[in-house]
Formats: C-alpha cells, structure tokens, sequence
C-alpha cells in the first residue's frame, strides 16, 4: 500500500468510483434513504467485492461505505459505530488501498436532497456537534484518511475545519461544486481555502459535480494537492431518487485535470469500475 502524502508528492494518485452505483450494478437495492449503508449492514460482503472490483481496475484509494451513516437516525446510535467500524474494515478487507473513510454531509443523513444546497437550518456550533462524533469514530476504526466529501456550503466546511482542526487526523475535503450553498461569488474557493488551512488536511477539491464544473471550481483553489472526482454528468433527482441526462467519459478530462494541480483523481457517482480503469490509464500515461 501507498503512502498517500509521499506520493500526493510525486504524482497523481487514482481514487474509486461510485460505490452506490457498482452495489447497484451488481443488484443490490440501494433505493432506500441509507443508499448504499443499506447493503452495508445487511449484505457486507458485496461491500467489500465492490471495493475489490474498484482495487482490480487500478483505485490506489478506496472510499468507505459510510457516507449516509450517522447518529441519531432511524439505525441505533449503537448499530451505526459498529457500521462504520466494518464499513472501514470491508475497505481494508478488499486489497492493497489506501481506506478512506467517508464523512458525507448532514444532507446525506436526511437523504432529502439538502445535501446539494446546505440549507440545514442549523447553526455553526450544531453542525460541529452533527459531524463530531462520526468523525471521531471514523479515526479511531483504522482508516488512512478521511474522506470529508460532498460539502455543500460554506458554513458546513467551517464546522468540519473546526472539528477536523480539533482530531489532528489525515483528511481530504471536497466539495459539491454544483451546490447553490456556493452561488455567491468567490464563496467556493475560500470555502476550499478554510479546509486547506486545517494542518491535517492533505488535500482538497471538489466531487460529485458535473465534469465542466471542474475547471472553475479548480481556479484560484490553494496551493496544496488538490482532489476531483465529479459524476458523469447526469442529474440527481432526490425526490424521484433517480438520475437524468447524459454522461461524460472522465477520462478524457482527467488529464486537464492532472495539469490544474489534481493530485487525487477518480470518480463519483455513475462512474465504474471500467471509468476507474480509463482513469488510471489516463493519468499514469
């Protein structure tokens, strides 16, 4: 297995794609508001051959099946540690990768679509208190990392930079590009440079957005390694829970990407196994 800030160092590194979206390939029903923690708790092995198939097609950096996994939901506060603790472990299980344990937003927990504007509602010191005990968890159950992901508004990424500020683990921050919580101008990339400015984060940027949105998202972001990993393009309709238009091949991008200063590159959701590959392919050319 890689050491992650060494090679952030030298080269581009290759992240996983869409989880959700392989277990969904692979005939899991990830329909319900836990998404893919569903299979999680009841089926783990497909977890961990999901994360394996990732692995096969050249990922160097796995991310958990945590994302919509948090406390005080409809799953036990107990139930959900012992989930994050495997969601970790199945990563680990899968092969030789980095585990990046995934810490989605407080949207991803009400699975009603707020995640893509951060209109929560809740104050500064509520959103650290939402984030911290799954933080804490996460870091304690063995990942490499943290896998801080799409973070929808401004507010929401000071109050993990608080927290993660707080752990003094490894973590990367990436943010929903395409969220409205960012419509004000210049608010994304100071957003990205409150997170860079956490001593323990290794690198930030942007995912699950559209393909184009990368290279705006990227301008003026800071000077450390920076992570992308958008969807193919379509559009995700969280009242119908399903997803609209065309996609784009990542691949083709990636180098563009490499060149703005990418340093962990993969893809979100809808990406494949067979994406992950054209990836790798792309930028260890």
């Amino acid at each position: 297995m890689i050491d992650l800030v060494d090679t952030l160092a030298r080269r581009p590194v290759v992240l996983d794609g869409g989880l959700g979206t392989l277990l969904e390939a692979r005939g899991n029903d990830v329909t319900s508001a836990l998404w893919s923690a569903r299979v999680l708790r009841d089926d783990p092995a497909e977890v961990r051959a999901a994360h394996a198939a990732f692995i096969d097609a050249g990922a160097e950096v796995v991310i958990t099946a945590s994302y919509q996994l948090g406390f005080a939901g409809e799953i036990p506060d107990d139930d959900v540690e012992a989930l994050l603790r495997r969601s970790v472990s199945l990563a680990r299980d899968a092969g030789e990768a980095v585990v990046a344990a995934s810490v989605g937003p407080v949207g991803a927990l009400r699975a009603d679509g707020s995640e893509y504007t951060g209109a929560y509602g809740l104050t500064l010191a509520e959103l650290r208190r939402a984030h911290r005990r799954r933080l804490h968890v996460l870091s304690d159950a063995g990942a490499d990392v943290l896998a801080v992901e799409t973070i929808p508004s401004p507010l929401e990424v000071e109050a993990l930079a608080l927290e993660l500020a707080d752990l003094d683990v490894p973590a990367f921050v990436s943010l929903s590009a395409d969220s409205t919580g960012f419509s004000a101008t210049g608010s994304l990339t100071s957003a990205l440079r409150t997170a860079a400015s956490v001593r323990s984060v290794v690198a930030v940027g942007v995912n699950c957005c559209a393909p184009d949105s990368v290279p705006g998202a990227l301008a003026g972001a800071p000077d450390i390694p920076l992570v992308v990993y958008p969807n193919t393009g379509e559009t995700w309709d969280a009242a119908t829970r399903t997803w609209h238009g065309g996609t784009a091949p990542l691949a083709d991008d990636a180098p563009s990407w490499v060149a703005a200063g990418a340093r962990l590159v993969g893809g979100c959701c809808r990406s494949t196994p067979a994406d992950i590959a054209a990836i790798a392919a792309a930028v260890r050319g």
